[in-house]
């Protein structure tokens, strides 16, 4: 099993799971990797770290003598190649911590609304209008009914997304 880290075109970063390179690649080819955030497709694999696991036994003895587990004397330039790394693949985009609040967010909405798809902007028209009790709700609809709908004096808000979050998450 792979586990890489990955960046859509937008800066979102994430983790994703393959059983080989050639599955990774293989999938990304037909178009079916893609942002947990914002559904791009536009995926790049990032420089990782690999784990090497040596057992129980080394890391016990590693921890109780304080060496580091790889020696930067083989590589001068190690310690200062990996902050770079670090710090350029970072880049400007939102922080780990700030995209699972977002998906945090988005699953509360999708936890306390009713999908009513692409009848939303009558379904808010008679929510507003009085013709049907109010609830929370949530559906597409085009940039012009939004418009048609913020005219009206009816609160909306555009709100994106992912593909990922309408289904069930394995």
């Amino acid at each position: 099993m792979k586990v890489l880290n990955l960046q859509c075109s937008h800066q979102h970063s994430f983790e994703g799971w393959f059983a080989s390179e050639d599955d990774f690649q293989s999938q990304l080819v037909r178009g079916l990797v893609e942002c947990p955030m914002c559904a791009d497709k536009g995926i790049q694999k990032m420089p990782s770290a690999p784990r090497l696991n040596f057992g129980a036994q080394q890391a016990v003895s590693t921890a109780a003598s304080n060496a580091p587990v790889a020696s930067a004397a083989s590589a001068p330039d190690a310690s200062a190649a990996s902050t770079e790394l670090v710090a350029s693949a970072s880049g400007t985009g939102p922080s780990n911590e700030q995209q699972a609040a977002f998906l945090k967010a988005l699953r509360h909405v999708l936890a306390n609304t009713a999908d009513v798809g692409d009848k939303f902007a009558n379904q808010a028209r008679r929510m507003h209008y009085g013709e049907e009790k109010a609830r929370n709700i949530r559906g597409q609809a085009s940039p012009r009914e939004v418009i048609e709908l913020i005219e009206e004096g009816i609160a909306v808000m555009p709100l994106p997304m992912p593909a990922a979050l309408k289904e069930t998450l394995q």
